[in-house]
């Protein structure tokens, strides 16, 4: 059997292989669920979109395409969930596997974020707004895919800067 080439060879980690204009389409996979969260087109708010049940393989790539349809997405992040010490666990090779996967069937980038606190961070704002209950528990994966998302475009913002200002560097010194 041949070995397929992912289109992202660099551990679906390089935060400049995702365009930086156009919708982003974000998830926080979970064991039962996948919060979805969606990037107005400049890329610089994010909101929660929905969440999406756990299921088989087919049937989840059949939903998020859908999804990346409708919003004419430019590209998807995936939480990459950390052990608090930055070790990887058992759901850090899940979302990496998910990664390669949507990479093989999709046309647009795939990438990983670092996902640590985002889901206390998620239950701490639907806190504040004062949800509880079912509604809460509807709500906390896709407040987390969108938190995820908002730290993916401020890392790349940052890393851009970081970037400008190594090449305005260099080219004062020639």
């Amino acid at each position: 059997m041949q070995e397929k080439q992912t289109t992202n060879p660099n551990d679906f980690l390089d935060v400049f292989s995702v365009p930086a204009k156009g919708r982003l389409i974000a998830l926080d996979p979970g064991t039962k669920r996948f919060g979805v969260a969606v990037s107005d087109e400049l890329q610089f708010t994010t909101r929660p979109l929905k969440t999406i049940e756990r299921i088989g393989w087919k049937k989840l790539l059949l939903q998020i395409k859908e999804i990346l349809a409708e919003f004419d997405a430019v590209g998807l992040v995936i939480g990459l969930p950390y052990n608090f010490d930055g070790s990887e666990s058992e759901m850090s090779q899940e979302a990496r596997r998910l990664a390669r996967n949507f990479s093989l069937s999709l046309e647009i980038p795939v990438v990983l974020q670092d996902e640590r606190v985002t889901s206390y961070e998620a239950k701490g704002r639907l806190w504040k707004e004062g949800v509880t209950g079912k509604e809460f528990r509807k709500r906390v994966d896709n407040e987390a895919a969108a938190i995820i998302l908002s730290d993916f475009i401020e890392l790349r913002n940052e890393r851009q800067k970081e970037r400008q200002k190594r090449d305005r560097e260099g080219t004062c010194q020639k």
